[in-house]
């Protein structure tokens, strides 16, 4: 097939700062393409228009275009000619979006579209107790109703959607993947850093960041050698306006554990294998998540994981068997989770090698470009 997916964004030197969309496109990207598929990826929100092929994959950068009060409604039909163009030489056969502003409103090309469920604003800010703005939810939900097919990284995700819009629409479930030859354990155990507790992600209150301090300060008094590394660009805190998570954070260590707090900023995609190498367990006391791949990438990595028992949790982790999972409000409980793995490697290397397992079953690229394309192939032909 010849697939095309609307982003605005991708992991890539040329295009502006991504997350965990673009980082999903991109994993399914090379799957799709080693499967003997052509991929196409358009990335609006750019610097400039543009062109390129790299690794079997065709890029197309869009600039938006910027007049005031109209300026979604021309992109969105810059993107629709776009879209047309590449359906009229035979170059794509369906396109995939992401649930994320509702991009595809305003946009009704020549070929299928499929919208996955990544996590749209107004399934975050039902999540997070806050107000979303009508014209987001208008968006999304005109583009959850114009698509040939929906898809969603989780069941979780899924269910809540088609809530908050009285959808009554079949939603396929077909989850994240990651590469796992980028996150392989065969060195696992050579540069494991004792007693070090490895948070990666972008520091805001939805994930848990917050949270942070008051579980590592649990751990630092059970354990005054033990270690926090946070890994992730700063954000601005979506409640209190303060410019700087990581600021707020400082102020809820206690004195003596912020001391063993290295906050090392943001850092390139390909470098956080040897963050996750070196860590001793990984933790993710986040709220708001669709299917996080920071999660399964830890797993990949046969490391032991405390995260978060919120909604998509267990469909990603099974507690006790690969993971633990726990409510990120229950601070002495959470640490107490870490310590128990930070004092026990048996029980890591246990935990680690299930969690491994599982990614490789359930989260690989191999796996799930087969599960897409089976399902692209039948919205085409329904359409």
């Amino acid at each position: 097939m010849k697939i095309a997916f609307l982003t605005a964004e991708f992991p890539h030197p040329k295009m502006n700062a991504f997350g965990g969309i673009g980082t999903s496109i991109s994993n399914l990207s090379k799957g799709l393409v080693e499967s003997g598929h052509a991929v196409s990826v358009l990335v609006y929100g750019q610097n400039k228009d543009d062109f390129f092929e790299e690794n079997g994959v065709s890029f197309y950068l869009i600039k938006n275009v910027k007049v005031k009060g109209i300026s979604k409604w021309l992109t969105q039909h810059k993107i629709e000619r776009l879209i047309n163009k590449l359906y009229n030489e035979k170059k794509i056969d369906i396109l995939e979006a992401p649930d994320w502003d509702g991009i595809t409103s305003g946009i009704q090309p020549k070929c299928p579209i499929v919208v996955k469920l990544h996590g749209s604003d107004t399934y975050f800010c039902h999540l997070e107790n806050r107000p979303v703005k009508i014209r987001n939810r208008y968006h999304e939900s005109k583009a959850l109703q114009l698509a040939d097919g929906l898809l969603s990284v989780s069941r979780y995700t899924a269910e809540i959607t088609k809530q908050l819009f009285a959808l009554q629409r079949d939603i396929t479930v077909i989850p994240n993947c990651i590469d796992l030859t980028k996150f392989d354990a065969d060195d696992r155990n050579t540069s494991e850093q004792p007693d070090t507790i490895l948070y990666f992600g972008t520091l805001v209150r939805k994930k848990g960041s917050l949270e942070l301090p008051y579980i590592f300060n649990e751990v630092y008094r059970q354990n005054n050698q033990a270690k926090l590394i946070l890994v992730g660009r700063d954000a601005q805190d979506v409640i209190s306006g303060n410019g700087s998570v990581w600021e707020m954070m400082q102020l809820l260590f206690d004195k003596d554990a912020l001391q063993n707090v290295t906050y090392v900023g943001s850092v390139t995609y390909d470098s956080i294998k040897e963050y996750i190498n070196s860590a001793t367990v990984c933790v993710f006391p986040t709220f708001a998540e669709a299917l996080p791949v920071s999660w399964i990438e830890a797993m990949a990595m046969n490391k032991a994981i405390v995260a978060s028992d919120i909604g998509w949790a267990t469909e990603i982790i099974d507690h006790g068997v690969n993971g633990y999972l726990v409510n990120p409000k229950n601070h002495k409980e959470y640490a107490d989770k870490i310590s128990t793995l930070l004092n026990n490697s048996s029980l890591r290397k246990e935990l680690g090698a299930a969690a491994r397992t599982k990614a490789i079953q359930k989260f690989s690229i191999e796996v799930v470009a087969a599960q897409s394309v089976a399902y692209y192939q039948k919205i085409a032909e329904n359409k």
